[in-house]
């Protein structure tokens, strides 16, 4: 095993579900420019490997949605990881960097949005004691009108 897979199955290892998801993210995304840059070489396996990986991350990343769970959120993911496979196989037949790096491009967006997610949820959430210590709330129960004011 490289370094780079012992690293990342480190990672892995201790990842919460929404890093795991980001992971996958960026496994997709560096198959699919590995893809590109075999595009460019005309190494055919290669770039069918790279198509190959990204299309199962993918099928993954859509086989573990929770269709019942995650409502409006999982069924536009759900289109999304639709889009994604349809522009990889269009990439593969029309041997197209510009579908490529299309492809790229959307799982990119998306990327930063989980990235979003988990910055957001990591932030701890603080406890009544210490927002009372940080003045963001008044330790008395007495609250005027003026003070909801400001």
């Amino acid at each position: 095993m490289d370094a780079g897979s012992s690293y990342r199955e480190a990672a892995v290892r201790g990842a919460t579900p929404v890093q795991l998801v980001i992971c996958l993210y960026e496994q997709a995304i560096a198959d699919v420019r590995r893809a590109i840059l075999a595009l460019e070489t005309g190494d055919i396996r290669a770039r069918t490997r790279g198509i190959n990986h990204a299309l199962k991350v993918i099928g993954h990343l859509h086989g573990s949605l929770d269709k019942d769970r995650g409502g409006e959120v999982a069924r536009n993911l759900e289109r999304f990881y639709s889009l994604v496979r349809t522009g990889l196989i269009e990439a593969q037949m029309k041997e197209s960097r510009k579908v490529l790096e299309e492809q790229v491009s959307l799982i990119m967006v998306v990327h930063e949005a989980w990235l979003e997610v988990e910055r957001v949820t990591a932030a701890p959430i603080p406890r009544p004691a210490e927002l009372v210590q940080t003045g963001l709330v008044n330790s008395t129960a007495e609250t005027s009108s003026a003070d909801w004011n400001a």
